[in-house]
């Protein structure tokens, strides 16, 4: 394979030692960087009207059946607000099991195919070409109805397929740095870089990042209607996740994770 390729796979993994093997600017004492850039005294600044502003009462239009369209569009949007003023990651949680039902919505939002085209499908995340460079795997640890093991995330099924049987949660916990915690179940994101490399060759690789954000934003916001908490992991050892995840290291590795749980009353 060309070195440029395996340059950007290598990119896309946890490549967590060289936060040891070198030294951070914060490390050395230095101030943090601006949370925006500032206008200049000169800048034309607008601003912006309330978020609320979005939903407001009035009516939008004067079409027959408008108004009643309206509440329902204004009840969407306010829910997708508390949604987003409430995201949060969530470490703590109660020793609790979650439903079958839930993790099927939870990986529905992932990955779930609203269309399936045969070539390529249409899902609940973008991705570009439509190429969806993520499978899904998720380690349940406690789901009611579930035997705890390892599985694999069948979108187009909307389906599991088990992997391996058994609680092996010591084996996770290390691969995971310590971060399983308390957590019923851990979803993880693994790379098929090729199936973006088939049509976009080098420039692949940053597009296999950004879906991987798209799908563990959903995540978060799945856990968020169901009252569950989640969050996100990208300090992991590579080797030990590819490992555990019966991944070959090259053409398909761990990328990303999310252990979930119901959250603890006080955090």
């Amino acid at each position: 394979m060309d070195d440029r390729f395996l340059q950007g796979r290598h990119f896309l993994k946890s490549n967590w030692h060289f936060v040891k093997d070198t030294q951070s600017d914060q490390s050395k004492g230095l101030p943090a960087p601006l949370q925006e850039l500032p206008p200049e005294s000169d800048d034309s600044v607008v601003a912006l009207p309330p978020v609320e502003e979005a939903y407001g009462t009035a009516s939008r239009s004067a079409a027959a059946g408008a108004a009643e369209r309206d509440a329902v569009e204004r009840g969407a949007a306010a829910a997708l607000h508390s949604l987003l003023k409430t995201r949060q990651s969530r470490r703590m949680f109660e020793t609790a099991a979650l439903s079958l039902a839930e993790l099927s919505y939870l990986l529905w939002s992932c990955e779930g195919v609203r269309e399936n085209k045969g070539k390529f499908s249409f899902r609940t995340t973008p991705s570009g070409g439509a190429r969806h460079p993520l499978d899904v795997y998720v380690f349940a640890r406690s789901i009611g109805g579930l035997k705890p093991g390892l599985y694999r995330y069948l979108p187009l099924e909307h389906s599991l397929v088990l992997e391996r049987e058994g609680d092996d949660s010591q084996a996770l916990d290390k691969a995971l740095m310590g971060q399983l915690l308390n957590s019923a179940c851990v979803v993880f994101w693994a790379a098929v870089p090729y199936r973006s490399e088939w049509r976009y060759g080098k420039a692949a690789d940053k597009l296999v990042a950004l879906d991987a954000g798209h799908s563990c934003q959903n995540l978060y916001l799945a856990c968020e209607a169901l009252e569950l908490g989640t969050c996100a992991i990208g300090k992991y050892d590579q080797t030990e996740l590819d490992k555990y995840l019966g991944l070959d290291g090259e053409d398909m590795f761990a990328m990303y994770a999310a252990i979930v749980g119901k959250p603890a009353k006080k955090e």
